[in-house]
């Protein structure tokens, strides 16, 4: 299964790349700081998941999102963010968004996520 791992942190694209580095049939195939390029290595690199931050320069995660799901259901996105405001959840939801976490309270169940998408494709 390849992700893409879009955040403007360099500190948390490296912490979730340790904890998603330990499941089997898991490739980091790419990471980006911002939309702009976020949005390219989804277009050019055809992950099976993308995890994407909402406030990133250059273009933020719910615009990326947005584009992505005008070419077509693949990937699965993950919102991974510092604000889960109400007002995001819907907006990233009603974009396409698959699921949308609090990076503060919610690493663990994506991590639990990625193992069950993970298992699904490995069976496909």
């Amino acid at each position: 299964m390849k992700i893409i791992i879009a955040d403007d942190s360099l500190l948390l694209r490296e912490r979730l790349k340790e904890l998603l580095l330990d499941f089997k049939n898991v490739l980091i195939s790419g990471e980006a700081g911002n939309g702009k390029d976020a949005l390219k290595l989804i277009q050019e690199g055809d992950p099976d998941v993308a995890i994407l931050d909402v406030r990133m320069p250059d273009m933020n995660g719910i615009e990326v999102l947005k584009k992505v799901r005008e070419s077509g259901p693949r990937p699965v996105v993950i919102i991974l963010t510092n604000y889960p405001y109400k007002q995001y959840r819907e907006r990233c939801m009603a974009e396409g968004a698959d699921y949308f976490f609090d990076k503060n309270q919610n690493v663990g169940v994506l991590t639990e996520i990625i193992a069950d998408l993970a298992n699904k494709i490995k069976a496909e």
